[in-house]
């Protein structure tokens, strides 16, 4: 029979939250350069709850809690416990905003998880209309102009 999972304290979740924010800021990958070599160039990751509970915790050896747990932590009425959840998503949602407006990367993330969208600037259009003067020539205005 396997050894009953360690129990995660709110405190340690967070420290470890932060731990991964690092990790995810100090990214590198392999570039080739023009001359062969290879150059390691910052790669932020965008830290998602899911990888940090599921894949990062369990990799480093620490104690972890399942998604739902983490969820009833949300939903609970030990506010310690609700306000580092909180927390932790909003130091997670701040790096990925920053890494997707300065990058542009994880847009589909950005439209999904953070609730961005895409705007188009509003233009004015500009409507020609025919003015007849009185010495025959034809002028273009915008109608705009005649309002």
């Amino acid at each position: 029979m396997a050894a009953p999972k360690a129990e995660i304290t709110y405190i340690e979740l967070e420290k470890f939250a932060w731990d991964y924010i690092k990790e995810c800021l100090n990214n590198t990958k392999q570039h080739p350069t023009a001359s062969g070599k290879i150059a390691l160039i910052k790669d932020r990751h965008i830290p998602t709850i899911s990888y940090f509970l599921k894949i990062w915790l369990p990799m480093q050896g620490k104690p972890t809690i399942s998604r739902s747990t983490y969820y009833n932590w949300l939903n609970t009425h030990d506010d310690a416990k609700l306000d580092t959840i909180k927390r932790i998503e909003g130091y997670f949602e701040a790096l990925a905003i920053d890494i997707v407006a300065n990058e542009g990367k994880g847009i589909f993330y950005a439209k999904n998880k953070l609730g961005m969208t895409d705007r188009q600037a509003e233009t004015e259009t500009f409507k020609p209309i025919l003015i007849n003067a009185n010495f025959g020539q034809t002028l273009l205005t915008n109608d705009a102009d005649n309002k």
